[in-house]
């Protein structure tokens, strides 16, 4: 294997060797609808949800690795169709990068993101997995009106609540050779750009601790296309997120800009919902659980259950149990009036 630091002339050839024939991740579970087609994402419904009324649940997916069905992976194993129960469910099925898109920004994400939430009425319930959660607070804090309750797992809000394998990956990397990667491919993180940041753990999450299930055969071989198949970012976006989130914790110390505006999370005043598991190395709980001392006008709700990082999206144990109480809280956030407001109440 190549190592990160030899020279980066040498990336291209390992790029053709580990994406060339990707396949393709298995399809979604129950949201077969594409709503509206942006150029970084499909925003995706069921087809029968079409006309139901309602604030929607609108699940904004992990971008970093892999593809979206990560939460509509399968029947029984379907964060989507869990979260039905609080109201209709819609998702960011996030595009690979094209050369097309090699000057994309968080920004033009946030963008598509409002745009996103005006076609489902301007108003709904974020619920926000891994690089999904950092995106969704993002747009807590910008758009605070637009969000009845905001919902994040395994999300890294505060890189320096506790140290992670990721973190400290970002940090030996100098910034000069991260831009050299990228230039490298025509100024596009590839799909195997989580060799530059993330951890092995995260390559090798066996279906069976991601599912809490010992899976079937078909299940399997749908894990492993889903598995397989990785997203290649704008190399703008990524290298902003790595720097501003994961080298500097801009989010965190209130410096980051979104959109034309600083980025305070304490603007957030709609109820949040935490989500974490023991035993996630990937997005160690204390990152996600700071968002508590940075939200005070928030409620926020906080739970720990057993598990591993994949599993918080679409395991059997977590559908059953913790996920099913946040949709039912977040039902009882999306009826109350928009002028009810929680102020200061911080509860674990």
């Amino acid at each position: 294997m190549v190592d990160l630091f030899e020279p980066w002339r040498f990336w291209p050839a390992l790029f053709v060797a580990l994406e060339a024939c990707p396949g393709a991740p298995p399809p979604f579970a129950t949201l077969d609808s594409i709503l509206l087609d942006l150029p970084t994402m499909e925003l995706r419904v069921r087809g029968d949800d079409r006309g139901r009324g309602g604030v929607p649940v609108l699940i904004v997916a992990p971008l970093a690795l892999h593809d979206s069905v990560i939460a509509d992976f399968a029947p029984g194993f379907s964060l989507a169709a869990t979260l039905d129960a609080a109201g209709p469910v819609a998702i960011t099925r996030w595009r690979s990068a094209t050369p097309q898109m090699r000057l994309l920004t968080i920004d033009s994400y946030l963008a598509e993101l409002n745009v996103a939430v005006d076609e489902l009425g301007g108003r709904a319930a974020l619920v926000g997995l891994c690089q999904g959660g950092w995106l969704a607070a993002i747009y807590a804090a910008r758009f605070p009106s637009k969000v009845a309750a905001l919902a994040l797992a395994g999300a890294p809000i505060d890189l320096e609540a506790a140290p992670s394998q990721i973190v400290s990956n970002v940090a030996a990397t100098p910034a000069p050779l991260l831009q050299s990667y990228l230039a490298a491919f025509g100024g596009l993180a590839p799909g195997d750009h989580r060799r530059l940041v993330w951890t092995r753990a995260a390559l090798d999450a066996t279906a069976r601790e991601a599912l809490q299930r010992e899976p079937t055969i078909a299940q399997q071989a749908a894990f492993d296309r889903w598995n397989a198949y990785t997203l290649a970012l704008p190399g703008p976006f990524f290298s902003e997120a790595t720097e501003w989130l994961f080298r500097e914790n801009r989010l965190a110390q209130g410096r980051l800009r979104a959109l034309g505006k600083v980025c305070d999370l304490a603007a957030i005043e709609a109820p949040i919902l935490l989500l974490m598991a023991k035993g996630d190395i990937i997005i160690p709980p204390p990152q996600t659980l700071a968002i508590k001392a940075l939200c005070p006008q928030a409620h926020i709700s906080a739970r720990m259950a057993e598990g591993v990082h994949l599993s918080l999206f679409m395991g059997a144990d977590m559908l059953d149990g913790p996920w099913r109480e946040i949709a039912a809280e977040l039902a009882q956030a999306i009826s109350r009036p928009r002028s009810s407001r929680c102020r200061a109440r911080n509860v674990s």
